[in-house]
């Protein structure tokens, strides 16, 4: 694991938007994976940024996202496929068509899991990975406990993160229960993960991933045996390391 230290969130960023924008300069039709959340928010800001200052086209590009919350209507503010749209889809030239994001409306669930699972496989696999990590060690929304040999599955969401999302919903109540989400296999044949980790509140999460062991009740210590893995922290991050 690479691990980039940076000062502040905004400097994390543009050092991650300038790997992307590389990236996808060394290979137009990229198999982009992507995270929602509040971390990667600034990174699609720069994203956009980058667009319209320098014209990275995304014409070729395919974006993968990670999870989908399950029942909730893409129109819905809070589904994922809003947050894509309004984060990022709509300010650059990538094709919607060329957007992937689980259906968590989907009659059956099940086959809806198999179906994107294959449909990665179909379009050859994801280059690049962008992850969050939660206070828990989830990524994606593999909770603590989850296999490391899962694929593409339905997941009960735990009360620390449904409380930790509840900042985007009017209540509690609100946020769904479970989800659709990439497996923690399915993470792992990416051919290089991006990690975004930043403020006090994750710095436990980071000290416990680059010291910890590996071990299915913190998910993301996975990324230890993961062979093209770069981290980008900023300094409220790394004050336990």
């Amino acid at each position: 694991m690479i691990l980039i230290s940076t000062s502040n969130y905004e400097e994390l960023s543009q050092k991650a938007a300038e790997e992307v924008i590389s990236r996808i300069n060394q290979n137009p039709s990229l198999n982009l994976g992507l995270a929602t959340g509040s971390t990667p928010t600034g990174l699609y800001q720069k994203l956009i940024r980058d667009h319209k200052q320098n014209q990275t086209s995304y014409k070729e590009v395919n974006t993968f996202n990670l999870d989908e919350y399950i029942g909730i209507s893409k129109k819905d503010r809070n589904s994922y496929h809003y947050f894509m749209c309004e984060h990022l889809f709509e300010h650059i030239d990538i094709p919607l068509d060329q957007t992937h994001i689980p259906d968590g409306t989907a009659k059956n669930l099940d086959e809806e899991c198999m179906r994107y699972e294959q449909f990665i496989v179909e379009h050859g696999g994801i280059d690049l990975q962008i992850l969050g990590i939660g206070q828990n060690g989830h990524i994606g929304f593999n909770e603590p406990g989850t296999p490391f040999d899962s694929r593409t599955h339905i997941i009960d969401l735990a009360e620390s993160t449904r409380k930790a999302n509840s900042r985007f919903f009017d209540s509690l109540e609100d946020v769904p229960k479970q989800a659709i989400t990439m497996g923690i296999a399915s993470i792992m044949d990416s051919k290089e993960i991006f990690l975004l980790v930043s403020g006090a509140s994750k710095a436990k999460a980071l000290s416990r991933l680059i010291n910890g062991e590996v071990n299915e009740q913190f998910p993301a210590s996975i990324l230890q045996k993961h062979e093209n893995v770069t981290i980008f922290v900023d300094k409220e991050a790394t004050a336990l390391l």
